[in-house]
């Protein structure tokens, strides 16, 4: 364990760079406690306050100008490949699509403390043609507040914190055996959570080729389009005769949906 302290000591502007545009890129490996880390290192003099905040912007950054313009060539495509790589992706995009259309672009000042939206907010720019020079400077504005105020907390408590690293450092093993075994336990409940979900859904789902075949065999089916809004402007194409409802608008207008054939709801 003290030969990997003194490892993050001597290489630690290359690990607080790679971490952090590696998370950015959609990985789930927070960097809260490692930018907390660093700002405590900064207030123990073994690394520069300046660097410390500096280098978690720049390489966010770097990684939102790529999320920005996968999302501007490939449209709502970009959606789809980043919740695959969600533990909740059934949720994801609805739930970050509600705070991007509801900020829009001020949602980038505070994406990166809402789990989720911090790597779906910047192509959603790129998918609703967000201007480069307003994508980037809400970019570094909210890459700048969240470095700031993370090493900043990191300096102010580094006596505190390191503290908390030598009873750490005390733990040794055991508590690398916790952390692993947590995060398993937490992977696996949501799994688990997902699988009884689809298990529920299994019984009332239809393929798209199941879909076809009726409308091909001139059977009277209601097909309803649930796609949040923001998804159908990045794609506004439509089933035939579908009928266009957000999510929202389900129960205000559900008396449009016929009572008197079957009922297909499609999303994402």
């Amino acid at each position: 364990m003290h030969a990997l302290i003194r490892f993050l000591l001597h290489h630690g502007y290359s690990v607080l760079f790679v971490w952090v545009l590696l998370e950015q890129g959609g990985l789930p490996i927070p960097s809260i406690p490692l930018l907390l880390a660093a700002g405590a290192l900064a207030g123990t003099g073994h690394m520069s306050l300046a660097l410390a905040f500096l280098i978690p912007v720049i390489a966010a950054t770097i990684g939102d100008i790529g999320w920005y313009e996968f999302g501007r060539r490939r449209g709502g495509k970009v959606l789809n490949l980043i919740c695959r790589i969600s533990l909740e992706p059934d949720s994801c995009a609805r739930r970050t699509e509600d705070v991007y259309a509801r900020y829009g672009a001020k949602s980038l000042l505070f994406a990166k403390f809402v789990p989720g939206l911090a790597t779906v907010a910047p192509p959603l720019a790129g998918v609703f043609g967000m201007r480069w020079p307003r994508f980037l400077l809400y970019d570094l504005l909210g890459s700048a507040i969240w470095s700031g105020l993370l090493v900043g907390l990191g300096y102010v408590f580094s006596t505190q914190l390191e503290e908390i690293t030598n009873y750490i450092l005390r733990l040794g093993e055991l508590l690398i055996v916790l952390l692993v075994g947590g995060l398993a336990a937490y992977i696996l409940r949501k799994y688990y959570q997902r699988q009884k979900f689809l298990r529920a859904l299994r019984v009332a789902r239809i393929t798209p080729e199941e879909l076809k075949a009726k409308l091909d065999a001139g059977e009277q089916v209601q097909i309803v389009d649930l796609r949040h809004s923001i998804e159908f402007e990045a794609e506004p194409l439509t089933l035939p005769g579908a009928l266009r409802l957000d999510p929202k608008e389900l129960e205000a207008r559900q008396q449009e949906i016929p009572r008197d054939r079957d009922v297909v709801l499609y999303c994402t």
